[in-house]
């Protein structure tokens, strides 16, 4: 049996608040995650417990206290994510980070990728005119990419953002909808207004949608247009056949940058193999310009229990 030792990390730099949590909640994730006793006094984070367990504690607690000396948002789940990747994730804030950071106007806080394929996916819409997002429910897909769009709109990389989606019903029928047409799309365009306005205060949300300077729309609104000098974003890509995903390809213009987000695990189509989003997975890669990206269950950024219901789905499915 291992004799229990103490190890103290400098925590000088570092916003205590950030590190240990709202009611000490990063403190018991670590505590849970390691088995370790967790405390912060001062200037100092003291870890006690088993040699073995104090040891995998220390490079998860250096992790945490590099990203509150950057001043990142650090959350329970996060912690958990740390522990649960790995070597490969306690360089995911700090390794690149300045480059990897999306700063947007009016956010105290940049928007910062949590795990190494959220890195990947970044990077990739960083250097490629179109990127192609593959990855399940939580791994923030739709979230960078709209950091990403009203990122480049601030700083005047592009004249407008244009967010899309196609009008498909997810495994139900919702009959009908009262109101003129725009009150019948904005169901199925309500997660793009969502991302959207945690990125921008609503009022400038709504400024820039009045001016055109961002548009909220179906994918079928993008037939016999140009879109120029735009960041184009296509969400749900799933669920757009391969005639649609061949138009919302080629409408790009001058100066545009494309980004193709979908989940193969949630086709609504009637017939899966109608999917664009897999078809262009085919006959695209190797194509220059254009980038495919995946991201797993060990991407999740949304509650922890998302990760471990997606992983039981897929055991039953294999089951």
């Amino acid at each position: 049996m291992n004799e229990p030792i103490t190890h103290r990390l400098s925590t000088e730099g570092a916003d205590q608040l950030t590190l240990v949590g709202v009611n000490d909640a990063n403190l018991v994730a670590l505590e849970r995650v390691t088995g370790v006793r967790a405390t912060l006094r001062g200037d100092h984070f003291t870890l006690a417990g088993d040699i073995d367990a104090v040891e995998r504690a220390t490079k998860i607690a250096s992790a945490m206290i590099d990203v509150a000396r950057m001043d990142q948002a650090l959350t329970p789940d996060d912690v958990e994510r740390l522990a649960a990747n790995g070597d490969q994730a306690f360089g995911t804030w700090t390794e690149g980070a300045e480059s990897l950071k999306i700063v947007l106007p009016g956010v105290r806080r940049p928007v910062q990728p949590k795990t190494p394929g959220q890195s990947d996916f970044v990077r990739a819409m960083r250097e490629s005119d179109i990127v192609v997002g593959i990855g399940p429910a939580g791994t923030g897909k739709t979230y960078l990419a709209v950091a990403l769009g009203v990122e480049a709109l601030a700083r005047k990389q592009v004249r407008r953002l244009v967010l899309a989606r196609p009008a498909v019903e997810a495994g139900e029928h919702l009959g009908f909808l009262p109101g003129d047409l725009q009150a019948k799309i904005d169901p199925y365009l309500r997660p793009l207004y969502d991302a959207l306005e945690e990125m921008m205060p609503y009022d400038r949300v709504q400024r820039a949608i009045e001016n055109r300077t961002i548009e909220i729309a179906p994918l079928g609104y993008m037939r016999g247009r140009t879109l120029a000098d735009a960041f184009v974003i296509l969400d749900e890509a799933q669920n757009v056949t391969g005639g649609q995903m061949k138009m919302f390809l080629t409408r790009l213009g001058l100066n545009s940058r494309a980004v193709v987000i979908g989940d193969k695990t949630q086709i609504d189509l009637d017939d899966r193999e109608e999917s664009g989003l897999l078809q262009i997975e085919r006959i695209l890669p190797g194509v220059e310009g254009v980038s495919f990206c995946y991201l797993d269950e060990d991407d999740i950024v949304r509650h922890r229990l998302v990760r471990q219901i997606l992983r039981a789905y897929v055991e039953d499915k294999n089951g």
